[in-house]
């Protein structure tokens, strides 16, 4: 099974606040089902009050990141069998948050 990163970034959730609690509500439902179906591995928001740092080769820290680096939004990690089943998946975190989806693999690692 391949892990797959199903992901929107921030700026694309363009909703009014009723729409935004809604589709928090249906997202969630979403989540619940990945986690039912046993295919949830983690995912959630990213906290843009806490700004990214670049920690160095060498260990040190700076306040900034890779030149065109971003990930803001919220994403999944699934577990699943087949692409098609990955598509799926993309396709209802779409329609829940009323956001489209990016949906990525991972390189296979077995100790992951």
């Amino acid at each position: 099974m391949a892990k797959y990163l199903i992901s929107f970034p921030a700026e694309a959730m363009q909703l009014t606040p009723a729409d935004l609690q809604q589709a928090s509500i249906d997202s969630h439902a979403v989540v619940a089902e990945a986690k039912a179906a046993g295919v949830w591995v983690f995912g959630g928001g990213i906290d843009e009050s806490v700004a990214p740092v670049l920690v160095s080769g060498d260990g040190s820290v700076s306040p900034t990141i890779h030149p065109g680096s971003r990930l803001t939004g919220g994403f999944a990690v699934l577990e699943i069998a087949t692409r098609d089943s990955a598509l799926e998946w993309a396709r209802r975190f779409a329609v829940a948050c009323r956001t489209s989806q990016e949906l990525r693999v991972f390189l296979f690692n077995p100790e992951s």
